[in-house]
């Protein structure tokens, strides 16, 4: 999977305690399988060959695992390098901000505020998005999204997403491919947004 659907997904399943639970049991599930292959006969330099190999990575920097403080489980805080104070809000248009965070070139991961009752523009998929809701709520013409809740838009979905009252709403979005918007102000707007 591309690194930002891998941020999603590790984000939810730290928010989820079913999908750890059946996470643990595919891992559990594997764990069995892999005892039950059938062992095969290595050269005699394998080792040696791996061990070098593995020498001959760039070494990764160790940093202290971050303990959530704010609204960003685990897996995001850690990715982000703290919780809301460490982002780096762009503002977009009616109090909408995001924060387009580094991954992989082959899909985007991205912070949205939405403020509470702001609805984002109407759109459709040229591709797979996922989102991720960490505060707040939105709906749109099909359903409604709280804390922990993922949508899943494909190239079949149109909507036009509203922040429910009570409190803004702050998503992880990740897609594959840019959004199809139906208003000519964010269409014109969309390469200068990179949404």
């Amino acid at each position: 999977m591309p690194e930002a659907f891998n941020l999603i997904v590790a984000t939810h399943v730290s928010m989820c305690d079913e999908c750890r639970a059946r996470l643990a049991s595919f891992d559990a599930v594997g764990g069995a399988l892999i005892e039950d292959i059938e062992e095969i006969a290595l050269g005699e330099t394998a080792l040696e060959a791996a061990l070098a190999r593995i020498e001959g990575l760039p070494q990764a920097t160790q940093r202290a695992p971050l303990k959530p403080a704010g609204i960003f489980p685990a897996p995001l805080a850690d990715y982000v390098g703290g919780d809301l104070s460490s982002v780096r809000w762009r503002k977009i248009a009616g109090g909408v901000k995001q924060a387009i965070l580094p991954t992989g070139r082959d899909a985007t991961a991205r912070l949205l505020y939405i403020p509470a009752g702001v609805a984002v523009p109407d759109h459709g998929h040229k591709g797979m998005e996922l989102t991720l809701v960490l505060q707040g709520a939105f709906a749109d013409e099909n359903d409604r999204f709280g804390r922990g809740d993922v949508e899943i838009a494909d190239e079949e979905v149109e909507h036009t997403p509203v922040a429910l009252a009570g409190e803004d709403c702050i998503c992880l979005a990740v897609t594959d491919a840019p959004l199809r918007f139906r208003g000519i102000v964010p269409r014109l707007a969309q390469p200068l947004f990179r949404i």
